[in-house]
């Protein structure tokens, strides 16, 4: 066994990673370490990427290899920037209905992102806010993570970090069924994409670099997120607790509907621009890593 492997061996052990995650490492986590330690610091790594494509994880385990390098890093997930239930509730009354489920840009906070942003490059203790998805509204400030900055890099991960709007005449036709039949007249699509085109820009403006994950297309999203679900009932039927926490299938499905019309949009447009692309198969494998000419 080589130094290298050994090393990855025991990295993976310690960050409780199964063996086959090591491909990741290699070719994705290793070589993002790597560029970012060498940038002028502190700098705002965005990482854009469909549900239950790997973020989370990607970005804690780069997180561990910059402090191996002596690097302070901050992990903040748009998810943890949803407006709370009673807030998307009124939205949903005032707007449209459809407005009631996280996720498609304005169910976010973008204030609290700044504010959190202005925060780690300061000194002093900054919270970074959680998002209680079992019970779909914000965790209470009291359990929020604290990290003391000032922080030398933030890893921003997000289904939608750093996308863009669509032009208005490609908000015309329905997408999916639920576009057609809950979003007819197009209210909800062009809210989310204003609000895209508004506060969401000036927020993603403050990304340094911008890494894409691009799965093979949208239609193995909802096959991964389904596999996510999966697992996640059965460690908690392991747990002893309750799995009704957890969504059926068809709610799956609807539920990742609304994110389709911008994930598509993203695949085709975000590519040529990211600084960072990291393409997967299907079963989520790295299959390359491609810079963009600085």
């Amino acid at each position: 066994m080589t130094a290298q492997a050994a090393w990855l061996d025991a990295f993976l052990a310690a960050e409780r990673l199964p063996a086959s995650y090591a491909r990741t490492v290699e070719l994705a986590a290793l070589p993002l370490a790597e560029q970012i330690a060498g940038l002028a610091h502190p700098v705002t790594l965005g990482v854009c990427g469909p549900q239950a494509s790997g973020k989370s994880t990607l970005c804690a385990v780069v997180a561990r290899l910059l402090e191996a390098r002596g690097l302070s890093a901050a992990v903040l997930s748009i998810d943890d920037l949803y407006l709370t239930h009673e807030e998307r509730q009124a939205l949903a009354r005032d707007v449209h209905p459809l407005l009631a489920t996280r996720g498609p840009p304005g169910t976010h906070d973008v204030a609290l992102g700044h504010a959190v942003l202005d925060n780690l490059r300061g000194s002093g203790v900054t919270a970074l806010p959680r998002f209680d998805k079992a019970r779909d509204t914000r965790k209470p400030r009291a359990a929020w993570d604290e990290i003391v900055g000032p922080v030398d890099v933030v890893l921003f991960e997000g289904w939608c970090v750093g996308a863009r709007p669509q032009a208005p005449e490609a908000l015309r036709d329905p997408i999916n069924a639920l576009e057609r039949d809950e979003d007819a007249a197009g209210v909800w699509r062009r809210y989310a994409n204003d609000a895209l085109a508004g506060p969401y820009q000036g927020f993603f403006a403050r990304l340094d670099r911008l890494v894409m994950l691009r799965p093979p297309g949208f239609e193995v999203v909802l096959a991964w997120r389904i596999e996510q679900e999966h697992k996640l009932k059965a460690r908690l039927a392991a747990a002893g607790e309750d799995p009704a926490r957890t969504q059926s299938d068809a709610a799956l499905a609807r539920f990742i509907a609304h994110y389709e019309r911008l994930t598509r949009h993203i695949l085709a447009e975000m590519p040529g621009r990211a600084d960072v692309v990291i393409d997967l198969d299907d079963a989520r494998r790295v299959t390359g890593l491609a810079r963009r000419p600085v």
